[in-house]
């Protein structure tokens, strides 16, 4: 399974952007699908995760401006950005990770990810 992430680019402070993650091939019964991010000078961060079950997480500091969803027909995983602030600025990836019964907030239990996209915010 690969991971192709799109809708990345260039946003001022206060806009909105919609990040989109298409796997390439149909994923298990049960399993995850996450973003992270790495701002500038920061290690990879936890963005948020959606369960194939509908179950989701949202990182602290985005909630109330993100939100996370997930079409499973489509085999794809969408990130909404509201009102971008300039530290939403870095490289955002996608991950998965198969026959997942619960999802987690750890890079390291996500074994398949995106080559990742840029997003900046200006102010």
């Amino acid at each position: 399974v690969r991971l192709l992430e799109s809708g990345g680019g260039s946003v001022p402070a206060g806009g909105s952007r919609r990040l989109s993650c298409t796997a390439s091939a149909d994923t298990s019964i049960d399993y995850c699908m996450a973003w992270f991010r790495e701002t500038p000078g920061s290690e990879r961060e936890f963005v948020g995760y959606v369960h194939s079950d509908g179950a989701k997480e949202l990182a602290r500091d985005v909630w109330g401006r993100f939100s996370i969803s997930l079409d499973k027909d489509q085999n794809t995983l969408y990130l909404e950005m509201n009102r971008l602030i300039s530290g939403d600025t870095g490289m955002y990836y996608c991950a998965a990770e198969g026959n997942a019964w619960v999802c987690t907030s750890l890079a390291r239990d996500y074994p398949i990810w995106g080559q990742g996209i840029q997003v900046t915010v200006s102010s």
